[in-house]
């Protein structure tokens, strides 16, 4: 066998070994920014999060702040430990989904504007929708995937009575 075959081999060995742990980062980075967030908001208070979805338009603002504000602290969290990931997708995307639409859409793609340079500090303009597109492909990938090693879902699924049944 030539050199190049056995290291394309020793290429596919690797990566069929580490396959399994190819979505552990997604998961973190995509839990940490929700989580992240979630807990700006919060912290700054739900009202301070209400003013801006009113001057926005957003229908029921004090109401969407809240369910806003629960859902990136428990998706987040769902996602950082793997847990009930397929469930915690779906109002995940929807959020990022009306993020889109309300606020980034008028700003185009780019999620980096650099304005200007002052004091060796750059300015930069509104966040266009590039980074919700981002995290919205990573949801939908982590979805596909299904659990990864190291998650409760992992957990959940190894001791469910349908991975019982099919390891007898």
């Amino acid at each position: 066998m030539s050199t190049l075959a056995v290291k394309i081999s020793a290429w596919q060995d690797t990566r069929a070994r580490f396959a399994p742990y190819a979505g552990i980062p997604l998961r973190l980075i995509v839990g940490y920014g929700f989580l992240a967030h979630g807990l700006a908001k919060w912290f700054k208070g739900p009202e301070v999060f209400a003013g801006i979805l009113h001057a926005t338009g957003v229908p029921l603002p004090h109401l969407m702040a809240w369910v806003t504000i629960a859902t990136e602290i428990v998706a987040g969290i769902a996602f950082l430990i793997g847990a009930f990931v397929p469930l915690v997708s779906f109002p995940a995307t929807i959020l990022l989904a009306v993020a889109i639409f309300t606020v980034h859409l008028p700003y185009g793609f780019s999620s980096i504007k650099l304005l200007s340079v002052n004091n060796g500090r750059a300015q930069f303009g509104p966040p266009g929708y590039e980074c919700d597109l981002l995290y919205i492909a990573s949801i939908i990938a982590l979805a596909l995937i299904g659990p990864t090693p190291w998650s409760v879902d992992r957990y959940r699924s190894l001791h469910s009575p349908q991975h019982k049944l099919l390891n007898n």
